[in-house]
């Protein structure tokens, strides 16, 4: 049966936003792009290559799958011998730090094993069970407490290497590490953003909250920065300078990917015998983008987030206190806020006037949604969510237009990224060289769909935004 939409193509471009495209719908889904390519060797046949006798084939009752069944196949006895021996073999191979099978090995496997969660202060979902078909420690998830061997211990460098390896594994891009002192924790909020959950620091050994209260443990004197990498192909499909859908999925799909990495770095902290300690929803707890800077992700810009000189603004980032100690990484200089000083290209286009255009960063904040104490261009934050709302997504037109956003695959971008970093002489050249190139430029969104991309829009061997 063929089933055919009761509304004309005609009126659906046009309610769909692609009758000014440039492209009929008819030749977007018909474009050779839009189909499943593989390589030239691989070939299709009318029938699969095992033999299938379509008469004999029943549907099957997924109760009797081994996984689910596997002690009426083996008996309940032996099934109970087995799970015993797993559960005491993996601590007893703890106990003895057996290579590869070691703590860590184990908290990477199982942690990995977590599905998104909603984000918690505390990670109280990793003391669930999970499915005892996946071995683990008896199907249960534990701390080397209650399993009863210790918990990991590792000097602050060998720490640090072992959470940037586990976070780059779950799916984080950047990783730096910030010591709180009497001058970073000014960076962890008063209040949580999200419920209004008052932060406190405690001289105690847990963290704990109470329906007021969030207690951060003294003890716990580092973070956690990591940032999310996002498509310059999304954010550039614009229409004008104007946001659209598409240009703000994007960033969903960021924080998405972010509250999945937290739940599973909470999660491995956990197994190996530390906390990791979030607030709610994608910016509770601290101040991403001054962590960010501090842990030497990015440099502040005239946007007043992050911009990277690997990913440019291209990125979310999201942060977790912990007790874990951890060698702290150093903010960087590479001549970005001054070439903001020059550049000014995100003010000038952007949609709302939220940002500023003033050629020096200054300290006098323009409201209470700013905080004092740093020198920056401050803008006028009101002005861009009212712009949000009237345009029906979110804006990020000012990213898309940073010259640091563009593709990082040329060797004259690293030529021209060299001499940013160490004098300013060239900045007003290369702002119009950026132009001229047309990499400020927005890209038509139904032009999108046709593209060939890989996942999540980020070239897996430059780990760069990328299309063809």
């Amino acid at each position: 049966m063929k089933y055919h939409s009761t509304i004309s193509k005609k009126a659906y471009m046009k309610a769909t936003g692609l009758d000014n495209a440039g492209s009929d719908l008819d030749e977007v889904i018909s474009s050779p792009i839009a189909e499943w390519k593989r390589p030239w060797w691989v070939r299709t046949v009318p029938e699969p290559t095992v033999e299938v006798d379509w008469d004999a084939t029943e549907r099957f009752d997924a109760r009797k799958i081994q996984q689910v069944s596997f002690y009426k196949y083996v008996g309940e006895e032996e099934n109970l011998r087995l799970r015993k021996l797993g559960a005491e073999r993996s601590k007893q191979w703890i106990e003895e730090n057996r290579p590869n099978y070691s703590l860590r090995d184990r908290a990477v496997d199982l942690a990995g094993r977590r599905g998104s969660v909603p984000t918690k202060f505390i990670n109280e979902w990793a003391a669930r069970p999970i499915a005892k078909a996946s071995g683990g420690w008896g199907g249960q998830m534990l701390s080397p407490e209650q399993l009863g061997v210790p918990r990991w211990e590792g000097s602050p460098e060998e720490n640090s290497r072992m959470i940037r390896t586990v976070a780059r594994n779950f799916g984080a891009s950047q990783i730096g590490f910030v010591e709180l002192n009497e001058r970073t924790r000014k960076l962890i909020y008063t209040y949580d953003a999200r419920d209004g959950i008052k932060l406190d620091f405690e001289d105690v050994d847990k963290a704990y909250e109470t329906g007021d209260r969030r207690v951060i443990p003294n003890k716990a004197q580092w973070v956690i920065v990591f940032s999310v990498q996002m498509s310059e192909e999304l954010y550039k499909r614009l229409v004008g300078y104007a946001p659209t859908p598409l240009s703000s999925s994007t960033t969903g799909i960021a924080y998405a990917r972010g509250r999945n990495i937290i739940d599973r770095l909470q999660t491995f902290l956990y197994l190996i015998g530390y906390q990791g300690l979030m607030g709610t929803w994608e910016n509770g707890l601290g101040m991403a983008p001054a962590l960010g800077i501090m842990a030497g992700l990015g440099e502040l810009s005239r946007l007043n987030k992050i911009v990277s000189p690997e990913y440019g603004p291209m990125q979310r980032v999201f942060k977790m206190v912990t007790d874990l100690p951890l060698a702290p990484t150093q903010p960087i200089d590479a001549g970005i806020m001054r070439f903001c000083r020059t550049c000014k290209k995100c003010a000038e286009v952007c949609p709302s006037g939220t940002i500023s255009m003033e050629t020096d960063p200054f300290w006098e904040v323009k409201g209470p949604w700013n905080n004092p104490g740093h020198r920056t261009w401050f803008d006028d934050a009101p002005k861009c969510l009212a712009y949000w709302i009237k345009s029906t997504t979110s804006c990020a037109t000012c990213l898309a237009v940073c010259p640091f956003a563009k593709k990082d695959k040329s060797f004259i971008h690293h030529v021209v990224e060299a001499t940013v970093a160490k004098t300013t002489i060239f900045n007003s050249l290369f702002t119009k060289m950026d132009g001229l190139m047309g990499y400020d430029k927005p890209k038509d969104p139904a032009s999108w769909w046709d593209l060939d991309l890989p996942m999540h829009g980020i070239d897996p061997t430059t780990g760069t935004s990328f299309d063809k």
